[in-house]
């Protein structure tokens, strides 16, 4: 299996490094894993949805 860096994450889905690695802190990207001080990704996995934004457009 292929691995991208928290970095490259970012770049690729145009948010920060920073906010890849809470994504990966939490959970919520399938796969990820830490090495020694370094989030590592695959290739092949998808940016999460955005937890703020409600379905359908309705309000909480």
């Amino acid at each position: 299996m292929e691995y991208m860096t928290a970095q490259d994450a970012a770049n690729k889905w145009g948010i920060t490094r920073r906010r890849v690695q809470i994504l990966c802190s939490e959970g919520r990207i399938k796969g990820a894993t830490k090495m020694a001080n370094l989030w590592v990704l695959p290739k092949d996995a998808e940016k999460p949805n955005d937890a703020r934004k409600c379905k359908n457009g309705d309000k909480k």
